[in-house]
């Protein structure tokens, strides 16, 4: 496994603002970090289950048509690069809707959030099911993975208005730095240093 790739995948996605981070970040100003850390921990619950589910599903899939691994290295691929695009043309200023933290709202959310729901997919069908294939290792990364979107999540509450403030005046140099790397990701699932190997 690329451990540089996977890493720096992981971190991109579960620390830049996506729906979660942001109601997590109104949620801080509009009702504190009591309402907050509430809603984070059903986040980081449903994340968890995703990614079991999607560690499940994906391992019977790869198992069951090995040749889905080139596919979804593309798919993977392509959806970092949407991700790039999207992050370099972000604009954090935009207002958030005041939305209540509430343990089940957070949990609900991340099923319905594309963000997430691609990220687990992505995420175990192009770093781990390639590389690893026992339960106990595919547990490993659902665990590990878990722990950074803990952390991504935390970090939003902790750090509130102070990272906000910190995206707002440097805003397109962060979001040029995640966008570069978000495509050295999608070059390293891609599967084209296999095609050009031959």
């Amino acid at each position: 496994m690329n451990f540089t790739a996977f890493f720096a995948y992981c971190i991109i996605v579960t620390f830049t603002p996506g729906p979660t981070n942001i109601v997590i970040l109104s949620t801080v100003h509009n009702y504190g970090m009591k309402k907050a850390l509430e809603f984070t921990a059903g986040a980081t619950l449903a994340f968890g289950i995703l990614l079991a589910l999607s560690a499940t599903f994906n391992s019977v899939l790869f198992n069951l048509m090995p040749d889905i691994k080139r596919v979804m290295g593309i798919v993977g691929a392509l959806y970092m690069l949407y991700l790039a695009q999207k992050l370099y043309k972000m604009d954090a200023s935009a207002d958030v809707a005041e939305q209540s933290g509430t343990f089940i709202t957070g949990f609900l959310m991340q099923f319905v959030n594309p963000k997430v729901v691609l990220f687990v997919l992505t995420v175990i069908s192009n770093f781990v099911i390639p590389n690893y294939s026992s339960f106990t290792y595919l547990a490993l990364y659902v665990a590990i993975i878990t722990a950074i979107g803990m952390a991504a999540f935390m970090t939003w509450v902790i750090l509130g208005t102070v990272l906000k403030r910190f995206l707002s005046e440097y805003q397109s140099f962060v979001n040029t730095v995640m966008a570069l790397s978000l495509i050295y990701c999608a070059l390293m699932v891609s599967g084209w240093r296999e095609l050009f190997m031959r």
